[in-house]
């Protein structure tokens, strides 16, 4: 892959999702964007051959984006990375043109074995996500049952720490912020890693994103 377009707005999954496709793909020139509109004036200024691309954005539906590539570039393959998984987010994007649907919550291996795939022109599908496409396409599909959030009871100073964590900033860093110790910072690490179910700062961030904190200073 020569181009790759990348549309996610948290800086911090946008970086972990650049360094994901230049693993897998060495000389990959990747294009970022944040937002549908840069994404779509990018559509229109070069060519691509692949584009990750999230869903819900800050000006819109990033199935739009794969619409626009459908129609203007349809070499190009539009992978849709996110957190939903559920029908009413999935089948559209497929129905848009998406090639592949991946969820951000898979293990970084899994994601890299699911990317290469696309060299060999199969479609990169989560787990999950391949067995509700062969269900409805089987005619065993059945109505999704709500989906469970847990409910994660953090602490004020555990939510501070997590926010810091999401953004990139070093246990040191934090520690100087929030006048803490960095040993007392990484035991707050750990619980909240704990608490969150999660092992790394990239799922710390999806975390963070799915409880909201992005939008707190």
């Amino acid at each position: 892959m020569d181009h790759v377009l990348l549309l996610e707005d948290i800086p911090e999954i946008r970086m972990w999702l650049k360094n994901l496709i230049q693993q897998v793909f060495a000389n990959a020139r990747v294009v970022e964007c944040a937002r549908v509109q840069d994404a779509l004036l990018q559509v229109g200024q070069q060519r691509f051959e692949l584009a990750l691309i999230d869903l819900g954005l800050p000006d819109g539906s990033g199935v739009t984006v794969v619409e626009a590539l459908r129609d203007k570039q349809p070499e190009a393959q539009s992978v849709i990375v996110t957190i939903h998984d559920d029908d009413e987010h999935l089948f559209p994007a497929l129905q848009a043109g998406a090639f592949g649907y991946l969820l951000k919550e898979q293990a970084r291996e899994l994601l890299v074995e699911q990317l290469q795939r696309i060299s060999q022109g199969e479609p990169p599908l989560s787990p999950s996500i391949a067995r509700k496409v062969i269900a409805y396409f089987t005619g065993q599909r059945r109505t999704p049952a709500a989906s469970v959030v847990p409910d994660v009871q953090l602490t004020e100073r555990e939510t501070e720490v997590l926010l810091r964590v999401a953004k990139g900033f070093t246990l040191p860093e934090i520690g100087v912020q929030l006048g803490l110790s960095r040993h007392t910072i990484a035991d707050y690490v750990k619980q909240i890693y704990r608490k969150l179910n999660v092992s790394s700062r990239a799922e710390a961030a999806l975390e963070a994103q799915r409880l909201g904190l992005f939008g707190r200073g």
